[in-house]
């Protein structure tokens, strides 16, 4: 999703493919070309820095057509305005929500060669649609994990308090190591009911 098992700073979808978005004939169209005229001023490092990214990164959405440089210095250095921190960042939290940059490819092709704005506009928001549907439906999933994990944390806590047993008391300690595991009674978890302990507990009881 960060770049996630994936990693934050870089992205590693081997499954995407260069779209012909750099290309004369593929330019985007003039009312797509919204944002205000920027001095651009940073270079690959700075943009990397103030996006949270790698340098790697920068160069490798570079390479799929999802970023461009805005300029280049007298020494032939790629430059780039305010605006490419916030297309970069866009990438990165679209990466967070799960798209995979060739999902992220396809979006972009699609504002960018829409006939008019509203169609570029409908393609958008159902596409963020879809998304926040499936990422409140993780969100659902993910809460019914955490009280689980709750349930049996407080199921586990108990133990703590579990007392020794007399007749454990009364053998020697050299005795209680040589006993297995499973040798050992808890009169604790004799007096639960069994339906009683969460799957995160029974799962790993189970025999």
């Amino acid at each position: 999703m960060s770049e996630s098992s994936r990693t934050k700073n870089e992205p590693n979808d081997h499954r995407v493919v260069r779209l012909p978005l750099l290309d004369a004939e593929m330019k985007p169209r003039p009312w797509a070309q919204t944002r205000k005229p920027a001095v651009a001023n940073l270079q690959v490092g700075d943009l990397a820095k103030a996006a949270g990214k790698t340098v790697r990164a920068i160069h490798h959405y570079e390479e799929l057509g999802l970023l461009r440089p805005d300029a280049r210095s007298k020494g032939r250095f790629r430059l780039y305005d305010e605006g490419a921190v916030a297309r970069v960042r866009w990438i990165g939290k679209l990466h967070d929500l799960g798209m995979s940059l060739l999902e992220i490819q396809k979006v972009l092709e699609a504002w960018e060669n829409a006939e008019v704005p509203a169609r570029a506009m409908a393609d958008v928001r159902t596409v963020y649609r879809n998304r926040l549907e499936e990422t409140r439906s993780q969100i659902a999933r993910l809460r019914a994990l955490e009280q689980e994990l709750e349930a049996s944390i407080n199921y586990l806590d108990t133990c703590d308090s579990c007392a020794p047993q007399p007749q454990a008391l009364a053998e020697p300690t050299s005795a209680l190591r040589e006993k297995s595991s499973t040798e050992v009674v808890c009169r604790s978890c004799e007096l639960r009911e069994r339906e009683a302990e969460p799957d995160l507990v029974a799962g790993i009881v189970a025999s």
